[in-house]
């Protein structure tokens, strides 16, 4: 049986499921959605990215909720977006409103990718908190994986079959939020606001053995501005290295190219000489690539760290995409070794980066600015991802070479990321969130 902070963390991780299908299904339905609206190249990755831009104002936004009105009231909200993005986008018939619902689903993504984590993590006992940060991400790779595989199943069953692609999301969406009703608030956020009676049992549950020193600890570490009575802002000087550390990985999650891929799956098979069918298929194959490494990545986290992890994902991920890169450039139609570049690249970047990214986020920053931290990150990764998804369509049919310039760009890219991590990011494995905050400077 698991235990109880396991329990509660897979819950609140569905979001992160949910997030990760709303990412993906877009791939199974773009070409058609591009064709009914005849869309040309650059209003086509808008409307792809449209969802994209919703998860950059979701990300702004949500911190300010999540630290007003509790972790778990935002998640239930988010799953409400969830719903409404899923039965618009499968019933409309008119391209702005379209737009308008996958709007309302990108902000849920983007929220789910600063209050998902943050609950995690602040629900989570030290020795676990690497794992259960980490299956936020681990829902996020089997949402696309769900995703890829319904749209394979659903690509032949009629002219409606991108309604089914994209309404189907309603089932998952329903069972988060019924399923949210029976997790607790985060006990950080109850003793920040002098509801200490509530948080204790919750503290209990989860293993902390000294729940009043566990609360002095999380005082004293906002107790400058308890004192003053003052909200912290994240912007200052002291905040200077979780502010880098997290602006910069986020920027370098996004130029791995990771989103054009999960968006443009089928189409860049196409690209490579694929017929529909396997061109459907192919992205199956990613999906369960991506699954498997992120699984085998959780199993390690929290005994190899997180930097060995981001700097054994980098070198295969130089390799891989600069091999995918090449592909494009001979230009041999219907090359195999596409797909197994692809997956390798995957593979590297679900091991690294993938499940890197929300656990480490979610670590560096402290208890009285973790909201805002969060944002920004979550926010970094989004503006990027927007300006990679919106972009490719364009580079992709505005050239011959367009897969090839692409591919090699992103290649380039993981190699200073490489240097970044290797030079300059901290490890934060198995040190409670007070301690990483001592680490880093920040008293």
């Amino acid at each position: 049986m698991l235990s109880y902070p396991v329990r509660i963390a897979l819950i609140a991780a569905l979001g992160g499921f949910l997030f990760g299908f709303e990412t993906a299904v877009i791939s199974g339905a773009e070409k058609t959605i591009q064709q009914l609206w005849s869309l040309s190249s650059f209003w086509q990755g808008f409307t792809v990215a449209s969802s994209l831009i919703g998860t950059v104002i979701g990300s702004v936004i949500a911190g300010v909720p999540a630290q007003k009105y509790g972790r778990k009231k935002v998640l239930m909200f988010i799953a409400i977006l969830y719903l409404l993005s899923a039965i618009g986008c499968a019933s409309t018939s008119v391209w702005v409103l379209f737009i308008t619902f996958r709007f309302i689903g990108g902000m849920a993504v983007g929220a789910s990718s600063v209050v998902g984590p943050m609950y995690i993590s602040e629900i989570a006992p030290a020795k676990l908190r690497g794992r259960l940060a980490g299956s936020f991400q681990l829902n996020i790779v089997a949402g696309i994986f769900v995703a890829y595989l319904t749209n394979f199943l659903f690509v032949d069953i009629g002219e409606d079959s991108w309604r089914w692609m994209l309404g189907i999301m309603v089932v998952p969406a329903a069972l988060f939020w019924i399923l949210l009703r029976s997790i607790p608030e985060s006990p950080r956020w109850l003793i920040l606001q002098h509801r200490d009676a509530e948080a204790i049992p919750t503290m209990q549950r989860i293993g902390e053995a000294d729940t009043a020193k566990a609360i002095d600890e999380i005082r004293s570490s906002v107790a400058d501005n308890t004192k003053t009575h003052r909200k912290e802002h994240l912007f200052q000087k002291k905040y200077s290295k979780p502010i880098l550390f997290a602006v910069i990985l986020a920027m370098f999650n996004q130029l791995s190219g990771i989103n054009a891929i999960i968006y443009y799956a089928p189409r860049i098979f196409e690209m490579a000489g694929f017929d529909k069918a396997d061109a459907y298929l192919q992205p199956v194959y990613i999906g369960a690539a991506n699954l498997f490494f992120t699984l085998l990545a959780m199993t390690v986290i929290d005994k190899l760290g997180r930097k060995t992890l981001l700097l054994v994902g980098s070198v295969g991920m130089i390799v891989f995409l600069g091999l995918t890169a090449y592909a494009f450039h001979t230009g041999v139609s219907g090359d195999r070794n596409v797909i197994i570049y692809l997956i390798g690249f995957i593979a590297f970047f679900a091991f690294s980066q993938g499940a890197v990214i929300w656990v480490f986020i979610s670590e560096i920053f402290p208890n009285s600015v973790r909201s805002q931290g969060g944002s920004l990150g979550s926010f970094t990764h989004w503006i990027m991802a927007a300006i990679i998804s919106w972009t490719f369509p364009v580079i992709v049919e505005g050239s011959e070479k367009g897969g090839m310039y692409s591919f090699m760009f992103y290649s380039v890219m993981m190699l200073l990321h490489l240097v970044f991590v290797w030079k300059w990011l901290p490890e934060t494995k198995g040190k409670s969130l007070e301690q990483i905050q001592k680490e880093l400077g920040i008293e």
